[in-house]
């Protein structure tokens, strides 16, 4: 039972919540109070749960998490023309272990993935990604993960899990259910070159931070066919959320770039759990703002997911072939959304455990490119992976 793991919102926090307009998100969220029922969780509901996990931050001192202020500042806010219930279910206190916190956090989201709603995790440190990734472990499925983070968080493991080195773990540990990773906003000088190579010969897709800020619609292909998606507050500019000697970088996303990418994640039909990490102390109050609104965007993409039909059918798309040297590219273009797929080739190494997927999401212009007689990095990178 999940509330074995949970406590209560704060007092404070239901009070901001009734001093709000009665038409705001105050007046609508169900919160898991002290004294009263855990709330129900249908199908189809938006469920916020805290994580006051930070010890495996590199840079932990003993600081305590509270979340309050950003619910304060999404119970602030109106929603759209939502149909689907939004409900706080409190925060996962950390266990005797880190391990222990772990542990709770795949339980919960494993459970409120089970009920058909999608969890929203508040988070203290990063590292907290590699639980959400877990919880699929009951789930009995792949996991094809997107983090925005201006690191790869691939540093040296030997002294355990860190919120800058837990990305090995989730490569290596077995059970291995890692289809994809794609990393969305990295800085090159944050990283290390050995890690950029070993991301290329798995064929993980990552992307500049400038490639993405040219053009932010790129972010919507790659969450598209995302389960978990991880947004880390670090790779925002710092000027955007920090205060006095918080968040150094003076490069990042701005506002507006990371609400898209909330949106965009909150689109994709695939995307069953959505993570805000490295919300501490250090948030200026735009930053407390920001993440609230990060929070509404994704609620918002949630509400305007379309319901495609199935590929099999082909019924509801226009099919493209594109002749080539090696092999033909099929595309198939929704005649709903005018989202774009590209088939990819059947893996018929019957060692192969690993299930793949069929389909990539593309845009059109990858067909564009593809009918010039060349492939786009990313279908390169996904037939590549395909075949091994």
């Amino acid at each position: 039972m999940i509330l074995d793991f949970l406590t209560p919102v704060a007092d404070s926090v239901i009070a901001h919540a009734k001093l709000q307009d009665k038409q705001s998100l105050g007046s609508s969220i169900s919160f898991y109070k002290e004294g009263g029922e855990f709330p129900e969780i249908e199908k189809g509901a938006l469920v916020l749960v805290g994580v006051l996990e930070n010890r495996n931050d590199i840079n932990y001192l003993g600081e305590q998490l509270s979340f309050e202020e950003t619910r304060k500042a999404f119970c602030e806010l109106f929603p759209g023309n939502w149909k689907m219930p939004i409900v706080d279910i409190g925060n996962i206190h950390p266990g005797e272990t880190v391990s222990d916190t772990y542990f709770a956090l795949k339980k919960v989201v494993a459970a409120v993935v089970k009920l058909g709603a999608i969890p929203i995790v508040l988070g203290g440190s990063h590292d907290l990604t590699y639980a959400m990734y877990r919880a699929y472990d009951d789930l009995d499925q792949m996991v094809s993960l997107v983090c925005i983070d201006a690191k790869f968080d691939l540093k040296d493991p030997s002294e355990g899990i860190k919120n800058n080195n837990y990305m090995n773990t989730v490569v290596v540990e077995e059970p291995n259910n890692l289809i994809n990773f794609s990393n969305i906003g990295f800085q090159t000088y944050y990283n290390a070159q050995e890690e950029i190579d070993l991301l290329e010969k798995l064929y993980f897709e990552t992307y500049r931070l400038g490639e993405i800020t040219n053009d932010i619609g790129l972010v919507e292909p790659i969450t598209r066919d995302a389960d978990v998606v991880s947004f880390d507050m670090t790779s925002i500019k710092a000027s955007e959320i920090a205060k006095g000697e918080g968040y150094r970088s003076p490069n990042g996303f701005d506002g507006k770039e990371a609400c898209a990418i909330a949106r965009y994640s909150g689109v994709s039909n695939t995307v069953s759990s959505f993570g805000l990490f490295e919300l501490n102390n250090k948030l200026s109050c735009s930053g407390v703002m920001l993440s609230a609104q990060m929070i509404w965007y994704f609620v918002e993409g949630v509400h305007c997911r379309i319901a495609e039909p199935s590929l099999s059918s082909e019924y509801g798309y226009k099919k493209y072939i594109v002749p080539s040297q090696d092999y033909d590219l099929v595309f198939y273009e929704s005649l709903i959304s005018k989202r774009w797929w590209v088939k990819l080739p059947d893996n018929e190494l019957e060692s192969n455990n690993i299930k793949k997927h069929s389909l990539l999401s593309c845009t059109q212009e990858d067909y564009l490119i593809a009918c010039d007689q060349q492939i786009p990095k990313r279908i390169f990178k996904a037939f590549r992976k395909n075949l091994i």
